[in-house]
């Protein structure tokens, strides 16, 4: 999708980049994010109004630093380094960065030389988060300090001549505490931006490249009732009406009553073309005695390939199919980290195109997913499906540790089930990330009434998170706790023991397989 503006951030393996794409956002400037030794011939065609470097981990004199092609800085495009983006701006300048006499890494005290552009309305001293091991020692000829620490007697630089600006703490962090001002600073009064990125310019131009891709053609979408299908669905329907065909495949590993409810609230209450798969059988099928989590991803992704297939046959000459592709997907293999290692197997549609013969389209590969939510509230969707918590496509059956068993799904969607209604009527559900209940393979002696049991145990896990990249557990007040606790005991059969997790992300991670 092409954008009447937009600020270009060139990433140098910084943990903080996806961050400041989200903060530009945020203040209404579409931004993307590349590898820091892009070809800048791209850069150039593309005429982004700004360029903001980002912070990483290398340390600039080492030896094969990555850093950026010298024509960048002599385009008059503003750009913007932080952290070891500042330090690759004095490089090129001419500055001397050198081993800090003392790291700075946490809140430091700034105080700001000059409260004109880059600092405008901002106090005379600000909180600013430093994560820094190297210092620039000698500022580059034109240039001028603008702020400094006491620790750091240059901390934030400017060449107003050539727009060039370089800040030694992280603006796009929290812990910063005028860092929105400073982002708003360089965006508007330096690059010129008018910041009109809004939901509703996003849903306008997507729906106008929609149908200029598609034309007279017919759609296919799986839709699983997830946050980003459902979005996509209610988009491609505004888009191109009874084109669109959609597909819910019930895997039988869905909540309680969920596949249900997606036919509802789609079929009839908005009129989009849907057809509803019950593959219950296919998938107990192929898990029976299957107890490894990434065997049981992999089956259950065959199985789904297996039957959108036939579908699509049935419908007849497809020629795109939809998918919820989010920007963070798409990052991942692009940036200067690469590929990151498989934590898990991931279950989506990937994969069917090239066994279909069908083209992509992919509405959402340049958004985040707190900007599919805002899209889909632009689009009218209910507040219960635009916050619902990410629910994974495997579903339940990686929430059972062990075998899968018609007897164990019903134990753990009726115990998932009293979990969730609980979070809702105590006003807690947006208050979490995720939550969800998992069925573990360990019995435990119990009594009940005056029998002793022996009987199963389920975890509770609630998570709070921005993007699910990183989170930690929810302190659940105890109350609620206890009584989440009772009912699952007490209207679950076989269940006699629950557990609260209490472990963040990293080092574990949200789901359980």
């Amino acid at each position: 999708m092409k954008h009447t503006e937009w600020i270009c951030i060139l990433d140098f393996g910084s943990q903080y980049t996806q961050l400041i794409a989200r903060r530009v956002r945020e203040l209404g400037v579409y931004s993307e994010i590349h590898p820091f030794n892009i070809d800048p011939a791209f850069i150039l065609e593309h005429k982004p109004k700004g360029i903001i470097l980002s912070g990483g981990p290398a340390s600039i004199y080492e030896k094969d630093a990555p850093d950026i092609d010298e024509t960048l800085f002599h385009q008059g495009i503003p750009i913007l380094g932080i952290c070891y983006g500042l330090q690759v701006i004095a490089k090129h300048c001419g500055g001397v960065v050198d081993p800090a006499a003392k790291r700075e890494y946490g809140p430091a005290d700034i105080l700001i030389n000059d409260t004109e552009d880059l600092f405008a309305e901002i106090p005379g001293t600000t909180r600013v988060w430093m994560s820094h091991g190297d210092a620039l020692t000698k500022i580059p000829e034109g240039f001028e300090i603008i702020g400094h620490t006491d620790n750091a007697p240059i901390c934030a630089i400017r060449n107003v001549q050539r727009k060039l600006y370089g800040v030694q703490f992280h603006p796009e962090v929290v812990h910063t505490k005028d860092g929105e001002k400073i982002l708003k600073n360089f965006l508007f009064n330096i690059c010129d931006c008018r910041g009109d990125w809004t939901p509703e310019s996003f849903i306008t131009k997507a729906v106008d490249d929609i149908r200029k891709t598609v034309g007279e053609k017919q759609v296919l979408c799986a839709l699983s009732g997830g946050v980003d299908s459902s979005v996509l669905a209610v988009l491609l329907y505004q888009a191109i009406g009874d084109q669109l065909h959609c597909v819910h495949i019930d895997n039988g590993f869905m909540r309680l009553n969920e596949s249900r409810e997606v036919v509802r609230i789609f079929k009839e209450s908005y009129g989009i073309p849907l057809t509803l798969v019950d593959g219950t059988n296919e998938f107990l099928a192929v898990l029976r005695g299957i107890t490894h989590p990434e065997e049981k991803r992999k089956r259950i992704g065959n199985v789904f390939i297996e039957l959108f297939e036939k579908e699509a046959k049935a419908l007849g000459d497809i020629e795109f199919l939809a998918q919820g592709t989010l920007y963070p997907d798409v990052i991942e293999s692009i940036t200067f980290k690469g590929p990151s290692a498989t934590i898990k197997t991931h279950h989506n549609v990937g994969g069917l195109p090239e066994k279909m013969n069908m083209k992509l389209i992919e509405p959402f590969r340049e958004l985040f997913k707190d900007e599919v939510r805002k899209v889909g509230r632009s689009l009218g969707l209910p507040d219960h499906l635009i916050h619902r918590h990410p629910f994974p496509g495997p579903g339940l059956a990686i929430r059972i540790l062990g075998e899968v068993t018609p007897e164990r799904l019903e134990r753990l969607r009726l115990a998932d089930a009293i979990f969730i209604d609980e979070l809702k009527k105590s006003g807690l559900y947006n208050e979490v990330w995720q939550a969800f209940a998992v069925l573990l393979p360990v019995q435990s002696v119990g009594v009940m009434g005056d029998t002793r049991t022996y009987e199963n145990t389920i975890a509770l896990r609630a998570v709070t998170s921005v993007d699910g990249m990183t989170a930690d557990w929810a302190q659940l007040p105890f109350p609620f706790l206890s009584k989440v606790s009772s009912r699952i005991i007490n209207e679950v059969r076989g269940v006699n023991r629950v557990v609260y997790d209490i472990s963040s992300k990293p080092p574990a991670t949200i789901e359980w397989e």
